[in-house]
């Protein structure tokens, strides 16, 4: 269909009643659609129909905005949110205090009965076509009403070349389009579909997908369209090595050695499903020769040049010739307690994280990895199964495959302190209530089994980013889980968080500290950044040892800064020496330009409001470096008084400005400005301006570019940033204009 077909379809369809039929169920955090045919649809064939009908209903354009804007979730819950009215704002011409409580009001109507904010946290393009081919390969389909919203929601996102890019505003490269591809036909599409062909002549004028990097070639080679010899090795006696070497797979960044563990799996049996008639179409329909006269060997470190963000060392080639030998005459004792080994870590993974695992991409190979351990009958298989669903999200372009089982815990503790900063228990006592209860529950109470021989850090006291089922804590997710506890706490909200619990989280913050003063993600950093030449996943930057960040870092700090507040006598020095310790990392992180790099969104506004954040929470507002940053913000004012990056600004590490003006980032830069006290009252309040100005009727703001990113390279969605962060920037105006003139600066 052409874009001028897609539209009129849309025009005509009448898309509430079918987004009305899908229905989000949440308990605990854990976020699961549901659909249900209507009553009179009871035959076959009028499925089949009324399916065919309901994808009108997501038809979706990209041209303008690639990012939906979770309208299916959001357009349930308006008719529930109450009318604003009765402000109360000292001053009707008080517009920021207006715009807080209406776009307070908003979001608080869209909080779930357990106390957290559901949301889209789609965005890369290869991890539900992971989904798809496992799925495929252990015959465990998903129902036909997912199976057409995901295919509605692959067309959708199709570039205009035929193609798909690493994420939904990526140009096309070779995973992406192959990716895509072999779940359209395992979906059902037919290779002489419109889509089909342009996708196929994108594969094939790029020289076939024998260039596909190397976690493409994992999943053909376990679909069975490309040869294992293809792949270089994925050696499972890694784990065999001594623990203190710097190559053994425990001092890998976490999500890289997860992954790793039932990949090597699948590589030391050589996993495979039923090479099906599908199959072997794909096989002629992807290459540019014919399959069995492919020259599987040669391909192994082929990546196309679209793909290539991170190019192999030579080192690293060398590495894998002498392992690629190794696997003609690997010693079959060692693969043999290799195997063991990794089976007892997946079944152990899999206990520590109920079957949800840490991310979909080592769920979805953990699975695959159960059903051939196992079988597809086995009651480990059926509950990965069950959680495949954890993972799937609907919005108004369709099916998509979440970075994680959610983004829970994260956006609650960032709403929460939004609203408490602006007085919100005022008028929204019971969300604010509602989300400490949350927020309560998913602290972790309890350490997983054998957590130093699966090479996990401690859990208790700390936060995961997601639930409490998921329990991975992170670093910054503790420090912003403690920041909400202790905000809760001062406006009086709650009391079931004791000082013991807080004491552990502030424990578990000190422990997950660096000897560089910084902290990373989920764990100390294991390794330096040598091992950076052994990254076997090109797509990717900065995926082999968890570094110290600024956020993490930033959060961290302030965290400690606020326990210290309120409780000054508990580890008094440590805590002291461990904020000196990490304001010295935060100084040592700034660049020449004033500005911080962000790693996990886009990109220097949202880095240096938290390297602005931890200098002023640790006194250092009016430090040099501080000045620096504001001033660095303030060179990247627009004329509207917005701030806008491009997503490009993470991929090539320097500041590239969006288009057009960006919420999100606009907050950010007023969040840091503010947290400074910096003396620009003219800028902030044009930043305001243009907050409020793009705030819609109902209170909530428009989805923009893309904001959220993963390794420099993929970017992910986070739609409650529209909501949380204006909030935010808009209470802490109201608290910073009462310490300015008011008859000179007041909106």
């Amino acid at each position: 269909m052409t874009e001028t077909d897609l539209v009129e379809i849309k025009s005509k369809t009448d898309r509430a009643p079918f987004w009305n039929l899908w229905k989000l169920s949440s308990h605990r955090g854990r976020q699961v659609w549901n659909f249900s045919f209507p009553e009179h649809i009871q035959t076959d064939e009028q499925k089949q129909a009324f399916l065919k009908e309901m994808e009108y209903a997501f038809i979706f354009s990209k041209k303008e905005n690639a990012n939906a804007a979770d309208r299916v979730l959001r357009e349930k819950h308006t008719a529930q949110i109450p009318h604003f009215s009765n402000s109360t704002a000292e001053n009707k011409s008080d517009a920021a205090r207006t715009a807080f409580e209406k776009g307070a009001r908003f979001y608080a109507g869209l909080q779930q009965t357990d106390g957290h904010w559901a949301g889209d946290y789609g965005g890369p393009h290869f991890l539900l076509p992971g989904l798809i081919v496992v799925s495929y390969i252990t015959d465990s389909p998903l129902p036909l009403s997912h199976q057409t919203l995901v295919k509605r929601y692959m067309l959708n996102h199709q570039n205009t070349d035929g193609g798909w890019g690493l994420h939904i505003e990526d140009e096309s490269s070779m995973f992406g389009t192959v990716m895509q591809y072999v779940a359209l036909r395992i979906l059902g599409m037919k290779p002489d579909a419109p889509e089909m062909q342009n996708a196929s002549n994108w594969i094939k004028e790029h020289g076939g997908a024998v260039s596909i990097p190397s976690w493409g070639k994992f999943y053909l080679s376990v679909l069975g369209a490309f040869e294992w010899e293809g792949c270089n090795t994925l050696i499972p006696e890694l784990w065999l090595l001594p623990r203190n070497w710097g190559l053994h797979p425990g001092n890998y960044w976490c999500h890289t050695r997860m992954v790793y563990l039932p990949m090597s799996y699948c590589y030391g049996y050589r996993v495979k499903g039923t090479v099906t008639d599908l199959v072997r179409e794909i096989r002629s329909e992807i290459y540019c020769e014919p399959y069995e006269n492919i020259r599987w060997k040669k391909h192994r470190f082929h990546v196309h040049e679209t793909d290539s963000y991170v190019k192999p060392a030579k080192l690293l080639k060398g590495i894998y010739g002498a392992l690629n030998v190794y696997e003609k005459i690997n010693i079959k004792a060692l693969r043999k307690k290799a195997l063991k080994f990794v089976w007892e870590y997946i079944h152990a993974e899999d206990e520590h994280t109920n079957y949800i695992n840490i991310g979909p991409v080592n769920q979805v190979i953990n699975s695959l990895a159960v059903w051939h351990q196992k079988g597809k009958n086995s009651e480990e298989f059926k509950k990965h199964v069950e959680r495949w669903y954890d993972y799937l999200w609907v919005a108004e372009d369709g099916m998509k495959m979440n970075g994680y089982n959610g983004s829970q815990l994260w956006d609650a503790a960032f709403a929460s302190q939004a609203f408490t900063e602006g007085g919100a228990d005022k008028f929204i006592p019971e969300t604010l209530q509602k989300a400490y209860d949350f927020i309560d529950d998913t602290q972790v109470k309890e350490e997983v089994r054998d957590h130093r021989k699966f090479f996990r850090h401690d859990s208790v006291g700390g936060w995961p980013f997601s639930t409490s089922d998921h329990g991975w804590p992170i670093t910054d997710c503790t420090a912003e889980g403690l920041s909400s506890v202790l905000a809760f706490h001062e406006a009086g909200i709650g009391n079931k968080v004791s000082f013991e619990r807080l004491a552990k989280a502030a424990d578990l913050i000190l422990s997950f500290q660096n000897p560089n003063g910084g902290w990373a993600s989920y764990e100390r950093q294991r390794a330096g950044k040598w091992l950076e030449i052994m990254n076997p996943a090109e797509v990717f930057g900065d995926i082999m040892a968890d570094y110290p960040y600024t956020e993490c870092s930033s959060a961290c700090i302030r965290a400690l800064c606020e326990f210290r507040h309120v409780y000054p006598d508990y580890r008094k020095n440590e805590i002291n020496q461990s904020i000196k310790n990490g304001i010295r990392f935060i100084k040592q992180k700034q660049l020449e330009d004033g500005s911080w790099l962000g790693s996990w969104a886009v990109c220097f506004t949202y880095g240096t409001w938290f390297g602005l954040t931890a200098l002023a929470v640790a006194g250092e507002k009016n430090s040099t470096e501080a000045q620096r940053g504001c001033a660095f913000l303030l060179n990247k004012q627009n004329a509207d008084g917005s701030w806008g990056e491009s997503y490009r600004s993470s991929v090539e590490k320097r500041y590239i400005a969006h288009n057009d003006g960006q919420i999100i980032n606009t907050a950010w830069a007023l969040l840091g400005l503010m947290a400074c006290e910096y003396p620009a009252p003219e800028a902030i309040e044009k930043g305001i301006r243009f907050l409020i100005s793009k705030q819609e009727s109902n209170g909530d703001w428009p989805q923009q570019g893309i904001s959220g990113v993963f390794n420099f390279n993929c970017m992910i969605t986070y739609t409650s940033y529209r909501n949380v962060f204006p909030l935010w920037a808009l209470a802490r105006y109201i608290k910073t204009k009462q310490r300015w003139d008011k008859n000179q600066f007041y909106l």
